[in-house]
């Protein structure tokens, strides 16, 4: 941990009481954080539109920014963007790094800002990065605590900047705008030469490759934007995953936290934060969900204890200094990053009320934790796991498991559980099955081959889970597929770590002796081996830790033709769940092109629309003009080869 010159702790405080009964008064109607609240609930507390008129939910506008790429990854663009509703104003980011504000009654307009502009004196763009696709998440937004809390119109000179839109950007950016023009705030990132944003690339990263600005939007908290990295975890010295946070004003760092113990920082690197962060402005913490160490399959450079990879770490919102901290995966070989961000919410067990932390896995895992001490509020156990047998690695005897908490994904398959579309499909898979090594989960990989259930694709995966404080009940969705790991040695490890990766499984692990080969575990016809559901959406009720339903989520093709939902089949899905007071889920996520609304109560079906790509992002829901809207970012992602949009879409009740 480093600490740097911060604000007097009684101004801190004052000033973060001042701010938070601004936050308490905004109209209940905003969206103005990604999940809503600072906590990330992902529930909004509106109820205009309900199960009994969901039906009747038609398009009120689509929003087309032009910020697309149709092809395969690299170059085709992941539009996961979850918009803001704040100040009057609909706010968004786009994957080829632009910045909407929009009029959320009509989806016209307000201002866009685009970091890759051309300076009109020399006719040359302002950005020397190279414009590739890149991910944006979302936005933050902060603003003065004296200043109005809605827009009124064009701003007067004294209270520019007054209201800010902050986004992570390219090179390891992070923007300042102004939240009524998009004009970039010149005070915030002065001191280091480049008014307007701040980079990661000012200040000491450690290790090897890169460092960049987390896909996700920043967190706030008082006056402090608060920003992960992201990093080359393929990398055995990648540069530290460090979380620095900046004054929003001025843009200096007041505290960065570091994952990667000091004796050990050129030895491995990564733990980074690219998913969201949570806040809770009552006890002035910072959570974060922090990711495997480099690199991420393969720990034989890496042998010791690195406590605040893949756990969840509660910081001192004033200093950065860990409060507590809880440790999900040990010696991580399965790159099990911790994929979004813990919610803050009071829920009901034991007959009272609980400030917790949960934490959604890829494992299927849901751990609790009582806010302030980090105390599990489901027991926790080590069981052992699998050891490893590729020679250098020394894989954790045990994996924490939580206890009395029902898991909300697939965990084990079987061999005469193999899934196929006709008999000789099916024994395919068993074959390939036989060939491989699994031992259930945590089989590390191995130079035989191994199969990874879940996968690093999940269980869990980012914004997939809401919190519903009505019924107490956690709304979580999961994707059930196997991946194919194989380890295999390097013949020339400079020559081979020269070589660019195939995909995010098949590549160098550079500066070790081997590279990863992976692979969908699926049968020769391109359908997933694993036992279906591939993808469900479970209601867990929080006082007793048992799945309350569980249902497939989505449908998927082939050949062009829709497999019946009646199949139970379910979709690999990526995105996640909202749910609000009218007794609602909504969600997209799947391979589809759907977006659903689904009763709370029972997961029942109660509304479908087509999209024009699937919606891959967490929808969110605001008032504007007396009328409610559901939004969604339905662009698509070329990572997992969906057809591709601009889109944004909302829709409304009809007037």
């Amino acid at each position: 941990m480093r600490f740097l010159p911060t604000l007097p702790r009684a101004a801190a405080c004052l000033a973060l009481a001042m701010l938070s009964t601004v936050v308490a008064a905004a109209d209940s109607g905003d969206w103005p954080a990604f999940g809503r609240d600072p906590g990330g609930s992902q529930h909004s507390p509106l109820k205009t539109i309900n199960t009994t008129n969901v039906s009747r939910l038609k398009v009120a506008w689509v929003h087309r920014s032009g910020d697309f790429v149709d092809a395969a990854l690299p170059k085709g663009t992941v539009f996961q963007a979850t918009p803001l509703h704040v100040n009057g104003t609909l706010y968004f980011c786009t994957p080829l790094h632009r910045v909407f504000a929009l009029d959320p009654a009509t989806g016209r307009e307000r201002w866009v800002f685009d970091p890759f502009r051309v300076d009109p004196a020399t006719g040359k763009p302002t950005n020397a990065a190279p414009r590739g696709p890149g991910r944006c998440r979302g936005v933050a937004y902060w603003q003065d605590a004296a200043t109005p809390a809605t827009r009124t119109g064009a701003p007067a000179a004294a209270t520019i900047c007054t209201k800010r839109i902050f986004k992570n950007g390219e090179g390891g950016r992070v923007y300042a705008l102004d939240a009524d023009t998009g004009a970039l705030c010149r005070d915030f990132g002065a001191a280091k030469g480049h008014p307007g944003y701040v980079t990661h690339g000012d200040y000491p990263g450690y290790g090897e490759s890169l460092v960049g600005s987390a896909s996700s939007p920043p967190a706030v908290l008082g006056n402090l934007v608060i920003s992960g990295t992201s990093v080359n975890d393929g990398v055995a010295n990648a540069k530290d995953g460090i979380v620095r946070a900046f004054d929003a004003r001025s843009g200096e760092v007041r505290w960065e936290f570091n994952p990667i113990p000091a004796d050990k920082r050129e030895l491995s690197g990564a733990a980074n934060v690219w998913s969201t962060i949570s806040v809770d402005p009552q006890r002035n913490l910072v959570f974060l969900p922090t990711t495997s160490p480099s690199t991420d399959y393969y720990g034989g450079g890496r042998r010791f204890d690195i406590p605040l990879a893949n756990s969840i770490v509660a910081l001192d919102g004033a200093t950065g200094a860990v409060k507590w901290s809880r440790q999900v995966v040990h010696h991580d070989l399965f790159d099990y990053d911790l994929v979004g961000h813990p919610l803050l919410v009071d829920i009901r067990r034991n007959g009272r009320t609980v400030p917790a932390a949960l934490l959604q896995t890829k494992m299927g895992w849901l751990y609790g934790f009582e806010r302030d001490s980090g105390k599990p509020l489901w027991p926790i156990v080590e069981r052992p796991v699998p050891a490893s047998d590729v020679p250098g690695e020394l894989a954790a005897k045990t994996q924490p498991v939580p206890t009395g908490m029902a898991p909300f994904a697939r965990q084990t398959m079987k061999r005469e559980e193999l899934f196929g579309l006709t008999p000789l499909d099916r024994l395919a898979c068993q074959r390939r099955f036989d060939e491989l090594r699994y031992e259930g989960m945590y089989t590390p990989p191995s130079q035989r081959g191994s199969l990874l259930f879940p996968s690093a694709l999940g269980g869990g995966n980012w914004g997939g889970a809401t919190y519903d404080p009505s019924s107490n009940l956690l709304i979580i969705k999961a994707e059930n597929l196997a991946t194919v790991l194989r380890m295999v040695p390097k013949a020339d490890i400079a020559a081979e770590d020269a070589k660019p990766g195939v995909d995010y499984l098949t590549r160098t692990l550079k500066g070790t002796p081997y590279r990863i080969e992976g692979e969908l575990f699926n049968s020769p016809l391109g359908i997933p081996c694993t036992p279906p559901p591939w993808g469900t959406l479970t209601a867990i009720d929080l006082g007793t830790g048992k799945a309350r339903w569980q249902i497939p989520l989505g449908q998927i093709s082939k050949a062009g033709i829709d497999i019946p939902k009646s199949a139970g089949l379910g979709s690999p899905n990526v995105g996640g769940p909202m749910t609000t007071d009218g007794g609602l889920i909504f969600i997209g996520a799947s391979m589809d092109s759907k977006l659903r609304a689904l009763d709370l109560r029972s997961g029942r079906e109660l509304w479908q629309a087509d999209l024009p790509a699937p919606g891959m992002a967490v929808p969110m829901t605001y008032m504007a003009g007396g009328r409610q809207y559901v939004v969604i970012a339905a662009g698509g992602n070329a990572q997992v080869g969906t057809p591709i949009s601009d889109a944004v879409v909302a829709y409304a009740l009809s007037p």
